[in-house]
């Protein structure tokens, strides 16, 4: 696949420097179309390689269980940055860095963002190191612009699918946001969390355009259903099982709160969050989702019943207002 870097050498050196017989390969669904090659890699570096056909979300869906089962004594995660603190099974993460030019894209935006004089800048893993090149075209065309540097994700400017502590860090001084990438679900994702005006630049499209009525449906959605649940009686309270997405003492919290306002409340333990499973529950009115934030967000049609973030939980049970809530975030469990 021609675009990122998938670091063969790198891979080969590892397998030799830890002495990896076997080796788990996880990729996301937009790399696994590389997996027979970089199984490939692998073998001749001397491992035997195995490839993950499941689906990965994200770094916090970290192959650790399979692995062991597998006897694999390796993981190399491709395309994400790492975010679990301690892997029971040693991991490489291969961010898979983007080799696309963003250029051309960046100076499509500046009509778009004529109107905006303070632009923050935003992107996945694969396009950090391009964030240097964007801000000087931007400062280029008079912009004042801002990259923010949380400290919870690896690198200033990087967002993930749950995690927008970099762009909430800055969005007080900021008008719009930029963010450099392909497709919506980050930009989204800046959108819901700043509440400011978010435009993508897609650099495999090569278009700019803006996100900010999709972002708005969203949120209009999201009041429904925390309105529509204020009646429910009976909630499920799920407990992801993936490394870096389970927070049972979350669940707890939210049980036990439940209780209080005179609800009922049961614990689900859950490794994938489908309509399939949650299904199979009839009597339950709605769930509060402790697991990855955006499941509840990006496809709520899909699912029967209701499924909350933890914050608009505590929006339905009147710990916080719908204000105060989207001043803190969707997505901060």
């Amino acid at each position: 696949m021609s675009g990122f870097d998938f670091e063969e050498e790198r891979i080969k050196q590892e397998i030799a420097k830890r002495g990896a017989k076997q080796v788990l390969l996880q990729l996301p669904e937009g790399l696994k179309s590389e997996g027979l090659r970089l199984a490939k890699i692998v073998e001749g570096a001397g491992a035997l390689p195995i490839i993950s056909a499941d689906p990965c979300y994200g770094p916090c869906d970290l192959a650790t269980s399979e692995a062991e089962r597998l006897g694999a004594d390796l993981i190399i995660h491709f395309g994400h940055a790492k975010l679990v603190k301690h892997e029971p099974v040693p991991t490489v993460y291969v961010e898979a860095r983007a080799t696309v030019t963003v250029d051309d894209v960046v100076e499509k935006s500046l009509p778009l963002l004529n109107k905006y004089k303070q632009i923050g800048l935003a992107t996945t893993v694969q396009h950090v190191q391009a964030l240097g090149y964007v801000k000087e075209i931007l400062v280029r065309a008079g912009k004042t612009v801002m990259v923010g540097d949380a400290g919870r994700m690896n690198y200033p400017g990087q967002v993930s699918g749950c995690d927008y502590s970099n762009v909430k860090s800055i969005a007080d001084a900021v008008d719009a946001f930029l963010f450099i990438g392909g497709g919506r679900f980050h930009a989204l994702g800046i959108a819901l969390s700043t509440s400011k005006p978010t435009l993508v630049a897609d650099p495999y499209e090569k278009r700019v355009y803006a996100i900010d009525k999709e972002a708005e449906k969203i949120l209009k959605q999201r009041w429904a259903c925390v309105e529509e649940v204020k009646r429910a009686k009976i909630f499920g309270v799920l407990v992801g099982l993936k490394l870096g997405q389970k927070r049972f003492d979350e669940a707890l919290k939210i049980k036990e709160l439940a209780r209080q306002k005179g609800k009922q409340a049961f614990l689900f333990a859950v490794k994938e969050i489908s309509p399939e499973v949650l299904m199979e529950f009839p009597q339950v009115d709605a769930y509060v989702n402790t697991a990855c934030p955006r499941i509840s967000l990006d496809a709520p049609s899909k699912f029967l019943k209701p499924v909350l973030t933890v914050n608009e939980f505590m929006v339905v049970s009147g710990e916080i207002s719908w204000e105060n809530l989207l001043k803190k975030g969707l997505f901060e469990n």
